[in-house]
């Protein structure tokens, strides 16, 4: 299994994985044309994409979908309770390339299993994603985990999670008004650079190897504090990035680093 993050954060989200059987997207919160362009640097076409899953209704999950499905014929997934929303802003004709599901589902020979997660849409999941034993998981755009979230990704060699913005970063923003402030730091809202590592450090005893950092806030966070602060933070705890753990980040403007999963 191949994965590889295409885009990561407020202006757009895809991540890109491929089995024996199928080729598929995890959002696709860019244009058709900018989706294109990076599926390229993997040697993939869109014509070749079988399927969209979705997380959210979110812009920035959701923008190319009714181009994929209309144009290009891509079956679109996502759970039952959240296609009213997508259908509010993003219009899927002709209908049979929407795809329902409420449990675990496969898609040619990839199996995969959504989490649901507290965000302020009008329903969030995030999702693992198992092929011949091998198993990844997303997590993004989440207020918080919990045992049950964590549990759920147990098992995954490699786990997209979301490290959004620096606590005391957004606190001392003056762009951004308290309401604002307040949604983020919710448990509805995104996960802290802090909260990330707190997830990363349960999480390393049950066979996760690698994390990508995702959905880092332009404005309240970047790659430099986020590495630095979660490193720190399992480094007091005995973990050393590097030699327990990988830790990478994914970008906004291009595709990062590809797995495979063996």
């Amino acid at each position: 299994m191949r994965v590889c993050n295409l885009a990561s954060g407020s202006k757009g989200n895809c991540t890109y994985f491929e089995t024996e059987s199928a080729k598929i997207l995890i959002d696709a919160g860019l244009s058709a044309t900018e989706l294109g362009k990076r599926l390229s640097m993997l040697g993939v076409t869109l014509g070749e994409i079988d399927a969209v899953i979705v997380t959210h209704e979110h812009i920035d999950h959701i923008k190319a979908l009714s181009t994929l499905a209309n144009k290009y014929g891509i079956k679109i997934y996502a759970h039952v309770d959240e296609w009213q929303a997508i259908n509010c802003k993003q219009k899927i004709n002709p209908t049979r390339q929407m795809a329902f599901f409420d449990d675990a589902f496969n898609i040619f020979d990839a199996t995969i299993t959504p989490i649901r997660l507290s965000h302020d849409s009008h329903t969030c999941f995030g999702y693992t994603v198992e092929n011949f034993g091998k198993k990844f998981s997303i997590l993004t755009d989440l207020g918080q985990t919990n045992d049950r979230i964590l549990s759920a990704v147990s098992g995954s060699v490699l786990v997209y999670l979301e490290a959004n913005h620096d606590e005391d970063m957004l606190r001392a923003n003056p762009n951004y008004p308290q309401a604002l402030k307040q949604r983020i730091l919710s448990s509805r809202g995104h996960l802290s650079n802090t909260a990330c590592a707190k997830a990363i450090e349960r999480l390393l005893p049950h066979g996760v190897k690698q994390i990508v950092l995702s959905h880092l806030s332009e404005n309240n966070n970047t790659p430099d504090l986020a590495y630095s602060t979660i490193c720190s933070y399992l480094g007091q705890r005995g973990i050393v990035e590097g030699k327990h753990i990988y830790i990478s980040i994914a970008k906004q403007e291009r595709p990062t680093s590809i797995f495979n999963l063996k």
